[in-house]
C-alpha cells in the first residue's frame, strides 16, 4: 500500500539527488532508506529510479508519484499546521502569495490593521509565488493570492478589491512631464524600466505598446520600486506603475504620473482563494478589509 512516508521519501530523493542527501534530510540511515526504496519498488512491481553515476533519475512511474507527492504533501503539512494551531488555542494561519511587485505596498496597509483585529491568526507573505501563484494556491502552499491578472479556474474564486490606473511615470524635467497622456509612439526613443517579469505580464506592453506594434528603444529591469523610481527621477528612464503608488512617492521625489493613452489603462487588484476556504471567518474578514482599503 502506498503511504505518506513513501511520498516524502520520493520527494526527498528528488530534491537531494542522492540517497545520502535524502537520508540526511529525512534523518534516516542510508541503508534504511535504500531498504524502503527497494521494498516500495517490489510492492509496486515497478522501478521508480534509474542510476546515473552517483545520482538517481526518476523513471516515468517515479515522475508520476513525484507529481502526486508535490500535490498531496503540502496539503498534509498545512492540515497538521492548522491542527497544531487550533490545539494551541490559535485560529489558524493566512499565507498570502504575491503576483505583482507594487501590490506589496498596498498589502502592507491591510496587514497591520488585520493583525490587530485577528490576534489569533498568523500572517505570512510569500513573494516567491510572483509568477506561479495559481499552482501555489491549488497546491495549498498559500491560502490567498494577490494578483492584477486573475486566471479563472474551477475551485478558485477571485474578487476585485481595489481599482487603480496603470500610468507612465517620468522625471519632473522629462519632456513628457507636462502631458496629460502619452501615445505609444512617444515611447520608441525611451529607456523603459520594469520589474524583472516576462513582457507579456507587463501592462505597458500588453495593453499599450504591443497592440500598436511598437517597442521602446531599450528595456531594462530593476527589482525594487525605490531604486526604480529614483532612477526615473534622475532622468535615466521611464516606468509604468499604479497611479496611487506614483503619487505616494511623488511627495518626496520629482516624478510625474501620465496616463497611458487618451483613455488610460484601468486595472484591479484581485484576491483569489480556494472555494472551499472563502467562507472561513478570518479569510472572509481579510477580504472585507481589503475591499475597504482605498490604496
Amino acid at each position: 500500500m502506498l503511504e505518506r512516508h513513501h511520498l516524502a521519501l520520493l520527494r526527498a530523493v528528488e530534491r537531494e539527488g542522492t540517497l545520502t542527501g535524502a537520508a540526511e534530510r529525512l534523518h534516516l540511515t542510508q541503508s534504511a532508506l535504500s531498504h524502503s526504496v527497494k521494498k516500495l519498488e517490489q510492492r509496486l512491481g515497478i522501478e521508480l529510479w534509474e542510476k546515473e553515476g552517483r545520482r538517481l533519475r526518476l523513471t516515468a512511474a517515479g515522475e508520476y508519484l513525484l507529481s502526486l507527492a508535490n500535490r498531496l504533501l503540502p496539503q498534509f503539512e498545512h492540515a497538521e499546521q492548522v491542527l497544531r494551531q487550533m490545539a494551541a488555542g490559535e485560529r489558524g494561519a493566512l499565507r498570502i502569495g504575491m503576483e505583482c511587485h507594487p501590490c506589496y505596498q498596498w498589502l502592507l496597509k491591510i496587514v497591520g490593521p488585520y493583525l490587530k483585529a485577528w490576534p489569533g491568526v498568523d500572517v505570512d507573505v510569500k513573494q516567491q509565488f510572483q509568477f506561479g501563484g495559481m499552482a501555489a494556491l491549488f497546491g495549498h502552499d498559500i491560502d490567498l493570492l494577490v494578483t492584477p491578472d486573475p486566471l479563472h479556474k474551477p475551485g478558485v474564486s477571485f474578487t476585485p478589491v481595489f481599482a487603480y490606473e496603470q500610468v507612465l511615470v517620468v522625471g519632473a524635467e522629462h519632456p513628457l512631464a507636462a502631458n496629460n497622456y502619452v501615445l505609444p509612439e512617444q515611447l520608441v526613443d525611451e529607456v523603459l524600466i520594469s520589474y524583472p517579469v516576462p513582457l507579456e505580464r507587463l501592462d505597458v506592453y500588453s495593453h499599450f505598446l504591443m497592440p500598436a506594434g511598437l517597442a521602446p528603444r531599450r528595456h531594462k529591469t530593476i527589482e525594487t520600486t525605490d531604486i526604480m523610481l529614483h532612477t526615473v527621477a534622475a532622468g535615466r528612464g521611464v516606468a509604468a506603475l499604479p497611479r496611487w503608488l506614483v503619487e505616494e512617492y511623488a511627495e518626496n521625489l520629482p516624478i510625474v504620473p501620465i496616463s497611458l493613452g487618451r483613455d488610460g489603462v484601468a486595472k484591479h487588484i484581485y484576491l483569489g482563494v480556494r472555494e472551499a476556504d472563502k467562507n472561513t471567518d478570518y479569510v472572509a474578514a481579510f477580504m472585507q478589509m481589503a475591499n475597504q482599503q482605498d490604496g
